[in-house]
């Protein structure tokens, strides 16, 4: 199943189905009971929002093999974390914001999202799966000047309006570890792999993060990006105003965020 977030013209948001007529709304909470009604809204009455609200933002660096390769650096031996804010959230085709204080050295990141689906605390990595909703696409955009040279941690490089598009579907069913991932700019590949070249895999991270906090329902887990990030080009590739990115996951669809400045 894939499960939209949507607003409706008269206001109303509701999660829905996606269904070849239109999106069909669900009843009650996609964290607990709930069932799909008769009413199916056409796409053009509805607009797409971030599929949900995560009350936790949870990242993992350079989880992909050729990611940490072509940033010289050697694979983890545990997960590298950190946080992003839920002012950054964002969702399909809104912009990402180019911030005033940093514009210069704005990066892509496509990356897999894992959602959280019940409260985990402590679970083993056998059982994890069970505490996954599903999954969507992601762009963990980083300001790289902010997070690798001003500052001393990578908080406000991450952080900014707009830094964590996600999107456009909560997709169940799906094998984390198995899928097609890639990013385009302007039309260009950047970014191409699959998530089997992930060092930490999906249930590994839910265990792991569920052993440092308690995990919540909605939460969204971004689990790295591969290769072909702007700061690993030469020239780099930094983010512009009038930019389209659009993250593609299989099974899951198309993310696409347009670039404007602040």
């Amino acid at each position: 199943m894939k499960i939209v977030r949507i607003v409706d013209k008269s206001g109303r948001v509701t999660h829905a189905s996606v269904e070849k007529d239109g999106y069909r709304v669900i009843k009650g909470s996609i964290f607990g009971e709930h069932a799909t009604t008769e009413e199916v809204i056409p796409p053009g009455a509805a607009k797409l929002l971030p599929p949900v609200e995560p009350p936790q933002v949870i990242a993992i660096g350079l989880n992909y093999r050729k990611h940490a390769q072509e940033s010289n650096m050697a694979e983890p031996a545990a997960p590298v974390v950190f946080i992003k804010t839920c002012n950054a959230v964002t969702g399909p085709d809104a912009p990402i914001i180019l911030p005033a204080m940093a514009p210069d050295e704005v990066d892509y990141e496509a990356e897999l999202v894992i959602v959280i689906g019940k409260t985990a605390k402590n679970v083993s990595e056998e059982h994890a799966d069970r505490y996954i909703l599903g999954y969507t696409c992601g762009n963990d955009v980083s300001a790289r000047d902010c997070q690798l040279r001003h500052d001393k941690q990578w908080a406000r490089g991450k952080c900014f309006d707009s830094f964590a598009p996600i999107g456009p579907c909560v997709a169940t069913g799906l094998d984390g570890d198995n899928l097609d991932i890639r990013l385009l700019l302007n039309g260009a590949v950047m970014q191409a792999s699959n998530t089997s070249d992930m060092i930490f895999n999906c249930c590994f991270l839910v265990s792991y993060l569920s052993r440092c906090m308690t995990l919540l329902p909605g939460s969204v887990i971004l689990t790295g990006t591969p290769s072909g990030v702007g700061m690993g080009r030469q020239p780099p590739v930094w983010l512009k105003a009038g930019d389209k990115v659009t993250v593609e996951i299989e099974g899951i669809g198309a993310l696409t965020n347009n670039v404007i400045k602040e």
